[in-house]
């Protein structure tokens, strides 16, 4: 084995490969004009769309951390501390 994981046997899972993403970019770029994508967002924006609103603040200042909490019968236990590895 080659040390890669199989991804549940199917070959088109996962992440593509840096090249095979810097093709696709190159391809979008070739035909997408960037700034009349962010002058369409924009409007958008200005039309009150929740999606381009949140798509916007996603990437101007990242997700909100997100917190999991389960509680039941007075027990209550955050995922995210039990993933913690120290």
């Amino acid at each position: 084995m080659d040390g890669r994981v199989n991804n549940g046997g199917n070959k088109n899972a996962g992440r593509k490969p840096k090249d095979e993403e810097g093709k696709l970019i190159e391809r979008l770029d070739a035909i997408i004009n960037s700034d009349e994508a962010i002058e369409v967002l924009k409007n958008k924006i200005k039309m009150g769309d929740m999606r381009a609103i949140q798509l916007y603040f996603n990437y101007r200042f990242g997700k909100p951390k997100e917190n999991v909490t389960l509680s039941s019968d007075g027990l209550s236990i955050n995922f995210k501390d039990l993933l913690k590895f120290e």
